[in-house]
């Protein structure tokens, strides 16, 4: 009897703990099987923009006379040197002035002193010797806002005895503008994509749920190499350059909610779980 007894108590606290654990994982299964699908979309876009900017890097240099490695430059021919560099820059942005080229425009930069080593005549062995001289540049920059100056600059430059042309770099007066016209589209990009993966598959987008510029615009100036000796620029104009156009980069990812197969069906159910 009392044997009978014992198992029936277990079979009871058996049953009852079955029942609990079922209690307990119901919220969890309820849980999971609330939860609204989601769309997630990553979407890439960019522009093309005409620049609207150029600024032509230049540089005058003047050398002092080249001497053996053993003995040290004049102080005179330093001063000298640095003489003719002055008046050939002042020179330099009077030619850019009278072109109409606004003084703020021009950028004349610090004075640079090194030591240029040449190779100097041939010893009694046949073998060059190595001369040092020393060199004084000043880098100069002009700012452009009307590119068709671009090739009137450049021919003042070359006639005002430039020694090098750097390059021209092609940029845009109003960036913000340009980078969110690039994330703009590629917003709307993935939306037009959401859109027709929820149409093919006969669902609808919700709410949006997430975010993400995993790409912020890039944005790189375009750089033109015009490069060149003063020796080897002849009378070439710089009147057939073209500067192309800039291109901007974004990317993002975003995250739909989906709405309900039997909500699309039965709206009036939706309204009633609101309420």
């Amino acid at each position: 009897m009392n044997s009978l007894s014992n198992h029936l108590q277990r079979l009871r606290y058996g049953v009852l703990g079955s029942a609990l654990l079922a209690l307990l994982a119901a919220p969890a299964v309820q849980a999971a099987s609330s939860t609204p699908p989601s769309l997630f979309v990553q979407a890439q876009s960019w522009v093309e923009v005409a620049p609207d900017k150029a600024t032509l890097n230049a540089r005058l240099w003047e050398n002092t006379p080249a001497v053996s490695s053993l003995e040290e430059t004049d102080s005179d021919a330093l001063s000298e040197a640095r003489e003719r560099l002055e008046n050939r820059a002042s020179q330099l942005i009077e030619a850019m002035e009278a072109i109409g080229i606004e003084q703020r425009a021009i950028n004349a930069g610090s004075l640079n002193v090194y030591p240029d080593r040449v190779a100097g005549p041939r010893n009694e062995n046949g073998e060059h010797d190595t001369l040092t001289r020393t060199r004084l540049e000043r880098p100069f920059s002009v700012e452009l806002t009307e590119l068709d100056q671009l090739g009137e600059v450049f021919d003042a430059l070359i006639s005002a005895g430039v020694n090098a042309l750097d390059g021209v770099q092609f940029d845009l007066q109003d960036r913000d503008a340009a980078t969110d016209e690039a994330l703009s589209k590629a917003l709307e990009k993935a939306r037009h994509k959401a859109e027709l993966m929820a149409s093919t598959l006969e669902t609808e987008l919700g709410h949006v749920q997430r975010i993400e510029e995993t790409q912020s615009p890039i944005f790189q100036p375009r750089m033109m190499a015009m490069r060149a000796e003063s020796d080897a620029m002849g009378s070439g104009s710089a009147s057939d350059y073209r500067p192309g156009t800039i291109r901007i980069d974004a990317e993002v990812n975003v995250q739909w909610l989906l709405k309900a197969q039997d909500t699309q069906d039965h709206p009036d159910r939706a309204e009633a779980a609101q309420e």
